[in-house]
């Protein structure tokens, strides 16, 4: 783990680094950490991508911690930072420019360490940024952002590169379309092509011009799909912008769905009623096996729990939740001290809230913590079926599930959506695009299969049942 502290105060510096040893200590860790007593001298030496994690002062002489976070978050769009202050009053903007958490002076062992087991834990699961080819010459490894496009001629895959590099491998497409249509970026424009969309100069009808010069053809039945990813590639991008490149953008965009766990109606009203003026629905349980029933049965985007609930509390609630579905989960509770929240944090919880929270500030830790989950969120998970979107495989039980490339974007297009009626229309649309109706042949015929290879593999429950006269529809397992 690679960790940068910044603070004016050299007496917190040499505590927070006291404490980074002790860590190191107990943990068996390696840590590479620098320190920088000013905001200066600290943004003179950024390039991006130096570090995983930041700690920042908020009050220094100067540039801000705030200032500095902005300018941080121009240069990697990736590192988390922590606001380390010594007062509350900061919290709401803090999270507005998208902290990881905000710490209060003194920094207590047990909460720091905790925070750092978070942040190695997410670090381990990050795939790289680029794949290992074995070209005819050679073991190469390819950066995703260097990609242009890809070419197969006979059984010959060509990779150029934006520095003009071309590798060649003996293959087929198949071979590395998965792995590259996992990302955003990439885009098959023709059964023989695929193109990063970061690197397209123009667009017409029949092809794309890349900016390396090549004109790369478009097949009429995927004029559409291309046209439509390259509009919303221009509309998140931005002229001239590059689109991120972790992950997919979830499927299904549209208001965020709360699951409010709380004995208390009171509480239940007033998070509810900020919830909702935020346009989120909000869905409400007041014990754990309620919250775990609708976890089952409804999709949700995050969890709010309290901890004093009746029967299992919030912390064993908590972790029976995150073996039904991969959602951040907060908690929201009125026991403040410095254990409880450690609790919290080893049980699996993302974020500890107190309810004497400020209603603004407690949004801002909401909706941080919501999107920071959609822009790492690398597999959806329903009891023992996972969608693992990076791979582009699914594994039920302790097996893998084998798909074709249509069956699995069907299962994924579903899977966002549990309980949502799918028309044949519908997905006929999401999966060939513009091509014209063929009165539902294909989608029975790969409905048919996607749901016989998924009740072979899991007799014990059907994850996509048939709804007469309408369609299908994903139900998840319960637990």
């Amino acid at each position: 783990m690679r960790i940068a502290v910044c603070d004016d105060d050299e007496r917190e510096i040499s505590r927070i680094r006291k404490l980074i040893t002790e860590y190191q200590i107990s943990r068996n860790e390696t840590i590479e950490c620098q320190y920088f007593t000013n905001g200066t001298d600290f943004l003179c030496e950024l390039k991006g991508g130096e570090y995983d994690l930041v700690l920042l002062d908020i009050l220094m002489p100067g540039i801000s911690g705030i200032k500095i976070a902005q300018e941080l978050r121009e240069l990697d769009k990736n590192v988390r930072f922590i606001f380390v202050s010594a007062s509350p009053e900061f919290a709401v903007e803090s999270y507005r420019v998208g902290a990881y958490y905000y710490l209060l002076k003194p920094v207590e062992a047990d909460s720091f360490f905790a925070l750092l087991d978070k942040v190695k834990g997410e670090l381990s699961v990050q795939t790289e940024q680029g794949f290992i080819l074995k070209s005819r010459d050679s073991i190469v490894w390819i950066a995703f952002d260097k990609l242009v496009h890809v070419e197969v001629i006979n059984k010959t895959v060509f990779f150029y590169l934006s520095d003009g590099t071309v590798h060649e491998a003996t293959a087929t497409l198949a071979d590395f379309e998965g792995e590259l249509l996992s990302r955003p970026e990439f885009l098959k424009t023709h059964r023989s092509y695929l193109i990063n969309l970061n690197y397209i100069q123009a667009m017409d009808n029949n092809y794309v011009r890349m900016k390396n010069g090549h004109n790369v053809p478009v097949s009429r039945q995927r004029r559409g799909q291309v046209h439509d990813a390259y509009m919303y590639f221009l509309n998140r991008a931005g002229a001239g912008g590059m689109v991120p490149t972790a992950h997919k953008p979830k499927y299904y965009e549209g208001p965020w769905r709360i699951l409010l766990v709380d004995d208390d109606p009171d509480d239940r009203t007033l998070w509810g009623n900020i919830l909702r003026s935020h346009g989120c629905i909000v869905q409400m349980a007041d014990d754990g096996e309620s919250a775990l029933q609708l976890a089952a049965e409804n999709p949700c985007d995050c969890v709010l729990l309290d901890v004093m609930i009746p029967g299992e509390d919030g912390f064993s609630i908590c972790e029976r939740l995150h073996k039904l579905m991969d959602v951040p989960i907060i908690f929201l509770s009125c026991l403040t001290e410095a254990d409880r929240q450690v609790e919290g944090f080893v049980a699996g919880g993302i974020d500890y809230i107190t309810k004497d929270t400020p209603g603004e500030l407690f949004w801002a830790k909401v909706e941080t913590r919501i999107r920071l989950a959609m822009s790492e969120r690398t597999q959806l998970r329903y009891g023992p079926l996972l969608l693992d979107l990076a791979k582009r495989r699914v594994m039920i039980g302790e097996k893998e599930l084998s798909l074709t490339s249509i069956e699995f974007d069907i299962l994924c297009r579903f899977s966002e959506r549990p309980g949502h009626i799918f028309t044949p229309e519908e997905i006929y649309g999401m999966i060939w695009g513009s091509q014209p109706w063929d009165g539902g042949q294909l989608v029975q015929m790969h409905m048919s299969r996607v749901r016989r290879k998924l009740e072979k593999a899991w007799g014990e429950h059907h994850f996509i049942e048939a709804v007469w006269g309408q369609g299908y529809r994903f139900v998840p397992a319960k637990q």
